[in-house]
């Protein structure tokens, strides 16, 4: 038997778990499906060797390079709460400038259809619902806000206010990181974040970061409205005569074939595996792939050019909790360039154990890992069309991905370089291959944006405004795929914000409204 639902969401990530909490309290029966299952709480959450050598959290099988036919282990984790399980929680607004169409050195990142100002209530409610710290203003790159972090900055440890010191000396602008985090300062006897060493990168053991499972899902499970299936991988979406409206949901849990059927369905299950899941759900009335006339679907994935770098300190750095400061002063150029470069962030502090890892001959890596200081460099990457998703005949990914902007994101490497002396830091650098870094390659999909882009025009993009698929009724895309572009910040945020808004588009289709008081994360 078919069960059916107002809302189905496909995927409890940043997208389908922020949408599914902001409709829990309209009283509407929302079913919520997630191909994995609840991230096991166990010493291992923070164990260097278990989550970055033995890849014990690892979980979405292999994909193929479609340019070189090798298979390859993406950066993919399947559980309750989706990549948010893992990710550095911070939390970027795009800057004002990344909606409109920019010159890169490799071409033009396209213009959004809508502007900052039309996702800046959102941006405020994202950063409020997922605790995000920080100071709006600080970062001269920063755009206008109406309203303040509800939380104020995570202060520095002593290491890390000198590294402020000594960038702002030589003319730079360093800003606290916005970072969401549970956790008070005044009173952390009191929270469940305790701003350990293992934050980047790693689940939380404490339930102490911000992520979709803690924030989003687990209060959305207190409704009697919500039901939460773990371990159910929706294979395919099928449609009635017309091919206008999705009717079945067609899934896998555990072995075992089972079907369901909602008023409107959403799919959130990340920019690669919702565009798989389109492509999959091929039909008469969709021969390219449902909702893909336009043969976008897909296409234009992007990823960031990512490096992880691992400076040394001159001086020991004691170091816990590293992810408190940002320079995003070669964002749109040096001055020298007429071209964007990108930004800098501190990353989780390595340690011995990373150390030995990405530095094999090393003859003391606990020693190094002393001195060690990580930092995250990003440059945007362009939406080309041949930069795709595509299904082998197995039905499994295929990912054909080639790099934009590599002169760039160079120069913004020769840029940290030549900062290291001011950093008091020793002349060399250590790639950070244990992040799959370096710069990081195609199996470093954490970024993945922009394969069923929004718009107002159905010949050019999948979906429209509100992010419902032009060609179809009631299926809507609220994950990264909407992206029109990547900008050289961390996309979550805008994953969040843009689930508030779709939210509040669809409680307005189902009769209701979202509910505007937040039901309180778990502590």
């Amino acid at each position: 038997m078919t069960d059916h639902y107002d809302v189905i969401v496909i995927g409890s990530g940043a997208g389908g778990g922020t949408l599914t909490h902001a409709l829990a309290l309209t009283g509407k029966r929302i079913l919520l499906l997630e191909r994995g299952d609840f991230l096991p709480r166990e010493p291992q959450n923070w164990d260097s060797t278990s989550v970055w050598v033995d890849l014990r959290y690892r979980n979405p099988g292999k994909w193929t390079d479609s340019d070189t036919g090798m298979e390859f282990t993406p950066k993919q984790h399947y559980y309750v709460g989706g990549n948010t399980k893992f990710y550095g929680a911070i939390l970027f607004r795009f800057r004002e400038r990344d909606f409109g169409s920019i010159q890169h050195v490799d071409g033009v990142s396209p213009a959004w259809p809508v502007d900052y100002a039309d996702f800046e209530p959102w941006y405020t409610r994202a950063e409020h619902l997922y605790h995000v710290h920080g100071q709006h203003g600080a970062d001269p790159d920063d755009p206008p806000t109406a309203s303040d972090y509800r939380y104020p900055p995570l202060s520095h440890e002593p290491r890390i206010a000198q590294l402020e010191t000594d960038l702002t000396k030589a003319g730079l602008h360093p800003f606290p990181l916005p970072v969401g985090l549970i956790y008070d300062e005044s009173a952390p006897q009191f929270s469940p974040c305790i701003r350990c060493a293992t934050c980047d990168g790693y689940p939380c053991l404490v339930n102490g970061k911000a992520d979709a499972h803690v924030v989003c899902v687990e209060p959305a499970l207190r409704y009697p409205n919500v039901t939460l299936r773990t371990r159910t991988r929706v294979t395919r979406l099928e449609t009635d005569g017309t091919g206008r409206t999705v009717t079945r949901v067609v899934a896998d849990r555990d072995g075992q074939a089972e079907e369901y059927s909602a008023d409107l369905v959403v799919v959130s299950a990340g920019a690669i595996n919702s565009a798989a899941l389109l492509l999959a759900s091929a039909s008469d009335r969709h021969p390219g792939g449902l909702g893909n006339s336009s043969g976008v679907v897909g296409r234009h994935l992007m990823m960031h050019n990512n490096s992880s770098l691992i400076a040394f300190s001159k001086i020991p750095n004691p170091t816990k909790f590293a992810k408190t400061l940002g320079v995003n002063d070669f964002y749109s150029g040096d001055g020298d360039w007429p071209y964007p470069l990108g930004a800098m962030q501190m990353l989780g502090k390595s340690d011995a154990v990373l150390i030995g890892f990405d530095a094999p001959d090393a003859q003391d890596p606990a020693e190094l890992a002393r001195h060690a200081m990580d930092f995250w460099l990003t440059t945007e990457d362009l939406p080309l069309p041949e930069n795709r998703v595509t299904l082998g005949r197995d039905g499994r990914i295929r990912l054909r991905y080639t790099p934009t902007n590599t002169e760039a994101h160079q120069r913004l490497i020769g840029k940290f370089k030549s900062l290291l002396s001011t950093m008091q830091c020793r002349e060399d650098v250590l790639p950070g291959y244990s992040y799959l870094g370096g710069r990081l390659g195609i199996s470093a999909v954490a970024h993945q944006n922009g394969t069923v882009r929004f718009g107002t025009d159905p010949a050019t993009s999948a979906l429209d405004l509100n992010c419902k698929m032009h060609e179809l009724d009631n299926l809507y895309v609220v994950d990264s795929s909407f992206f029109c572009s990547s900008t050289a910040v961390n996309p979550t945020l805008t994953i969040i914000a843009n689930a508030l808004r779709v939210a509040d588009h669809i409680a307005g289709r189902l009769g209701t409204a979202t509910a505007r008081v937040e039901v309180p994360a778990h502590a």
